[in-house]
């Protein structure tokens, strides 16, 4: 093994053994740092990836749901700063994580980088894996931003202790620069003035070889995790979905899906809706950690009649910005619509001009995240004159969950299952199958009306009940577009139909989105017609 040894100032090789400890211990330390390298390049080839700069505030608004109140104040800080800055930040994150991933693969500044590797490191667990968010992975595991910490303060260690390595740029910069030292090492003074060994070239060359073939294997496994994979029942089946943790009892007890009485007669009606987080029930037994309106999902259905002023005020008592879109208003939505900050409320007023069933729901971007988190509900408009009277009405909206398992039978919200629209729920009134499990009632000969809405927020609908064709769509509302003698009617994301039912016979009529795909995942309940 050659070394140095410093004769009248000018360093000198001289011979060491390769099996000498300390001979391996510098490469294997820079080894380590170069391998922590790669995984540091993994994730900044990522963010370069355009779907990270789309979702990056929603990645930090999906981990603030859940987070206890006394951190709501850290989240709102992040969100508030990011959001009109987005771009910045988008750039300062790709920017940090490359140069981190090039500094450790070439031992550059090293002192600095293990620093501001660390810090950025700590500060992604403290808004993403820390404190329960949906980005940590057990209560058990570290989480990996926390364990890259502990990797860099080992590297500290050891460069504290071995002081100079002849595999870095460091090195090399230290030696034609003195001052480079106060930007690359860790160690005092008395170690920094020590010759560092070194191996023998061939066995350097060795070495080098063995990182570059499992940087060859690493870099195909990556590749191949990031190939884009037809869905297949086999990948369908090693997901855990909301249907497959379900209990085999039914629910205990199904959302009341009777149309409410009117919220008032006079020409005003004030709507008081609040934005909350809340953990609700989407199959028997499994829970859903969602954002919501008053605590439901869906939110409460609100009953007004054509003419009437609805005086809204909505209150935010969530984690981030929320807002509210009625779709049966006509009014200007940078104002009446605009964000509210948690703590924080709007008032608007709008006349309910035109009649039918329609949607509201949260309009905050990313809005299919909000939406698809439970922010949805409906509100009906009477039309004047009013249709004929029916003996029995109903509220349905149907909505889709995607979702992934937190523990046990809690679920939290898929991201990534939302943009590409495949749920693992389709459910009316939030739960699947509930009214499947707790019918509807009705009576031969008498007139059943359903209100449905399609909140989606992505999928159409196709209402159908098995055994029965509806005595009247009517598809916007007006009394006078009534269709008749359809079996069947499309409902899009974001629409609202009413449907009339005079049934002859008594028995149990499914009624179905005849999506079959749907049906199986939720969206399936009974009238149950008695003489």
């Amino acid at each position: 093994m050659v070394t140095q040894t410093r004769l009248g100032g000018v360093e000198a090789e001289s011979e060491r053994p390769s099996s000498h400890p300390e001979v391996w211990m510098v490469p294997l330390t820079s080894a380590i740092r170069a391998v922590f390298g790669v995984v540091w390049a993994v994730d900044a080839l990522l963010t370069w990836r355009p779907d990270f700069a789309s979702h990056y505030v929603g990645y930090l608004e999906n981990a603030a749901r859940g987070q206890p109140a006394w951190l709501s104040f850290w989240f709102t800080f992040w969100l508030e700063l990011v959001r009109p800055n987005v771009t910045f930040f988008v750039w300062l994150t790709r920017g940090l994580e490359t140069l981190i991933a090039l500094a450790l693969l070439f031992g550059l500044a090293r002192r600095w980088i293990y620093v501001v590797g660390g810090g950025l490191s700590l500060l992604i667990w403290a808004t993403a894996e820390g404190f329960g968010g949906p980005y940590a992975v057990g209560a058990a595991n570290l989480g990996p931003a926390l364990v890259y910490v502990l990797v860099f303060v080992g590297l500290i260690v050891f460069d504290r202790v071995e002081g100079r390595t002849p595999y870095s740029l460091d090195f090399y910069l230290e030696r034609r620069w003195p001052w480079w030292a106060r930007l690359a090492e860790w160690a005092p003074p008395e170690i920094q003035a020590r010759v560092p060994p070194r191996l023998p070239w061939t066995e350097q060359g060795l070495a080098i070889l063995a990182l570059l073939a499992a940087l060859v294997f690493l870099a195909g496994s990556f590749e191949s995790a990031l190939a884009v994979r037809p869905a297949t029942p086999q990948n369908a089946a090693a997901a855990v979905s909301p249907l497959s943790l379900a209990a085999s009892a039914p629910v205990a007890r199904a959302r009341d899906a009777q149309l409410p009485p009117l919220l008032g007669t006079g020409p005003v009606v004030d709507v008081n809706l609040v934005a909350t987080d809340a953990t609700v029930e989407i199959a028997s037994g499994v829970s859903y950690k969602a954002w919501t309106f008053g605590g439901t999902v869906p939110g409460p259905v609100l009953h007004v009649r054509q003419g009437q002023t609805v005086r809204v005020t909505f209150t935010n008592r969530g984690m981030m910005q929320h807002s509210i879109d009625f779709h049966a208003a006509q009014i200007a939505p940078n104002i009446a619509f605009r964000e509210v900050n948690p703590g924080q409320s709007v008032q608007f007023s709008f006349v309910a001009t035109t009649p039918g069933v329609f949607v509201y729901h949260c309009g905050t971007p990313p809005v299919l995240l909000h939406m698809a988190n439970g922010m949805y509900g409906a509100i009906v408009v009477d039309p004047n004159p009013p249709l004929p009277p029916a003996d029995a009405s109903y509220v349905l909206v149907q909505g889709e969950w995607y979702t992934s398992q937190v523990e046990g039978p809690l679920m939290m919200a898929n991201w990534d299952k939302m943009v590409a629209a495949t749920p693992d729920e389709i459910v009316f009134n939030g739960t699947a199958f509930q009214y499947r499990d707790h019918p509807l009632a009705g009576r031969v000969g008498q007139r059943i009306r359903l209100y449905v809405v399609d909140a989606g927020p992505s999928l159409p609908s196709a209402f159908h009940v098995i055994g029965a064709i509806f005595s009247a769509v009517y598809p916007d509302g007006n009394p006078e577009h009534a269709l008749t003698g359809v079996s069947t009617y499309p409902i899009a994301p974001g629409q609202g139909v009413v449907f009339d039912l005079v049934i002859p016979q008594a028995g149990k009529y499914a009624f179905v989105d005849h999506d079959m795909r749907a049906m199986e995942l939720g969206a399936m309940g009974l009238l149950d017609v008695r003489p």
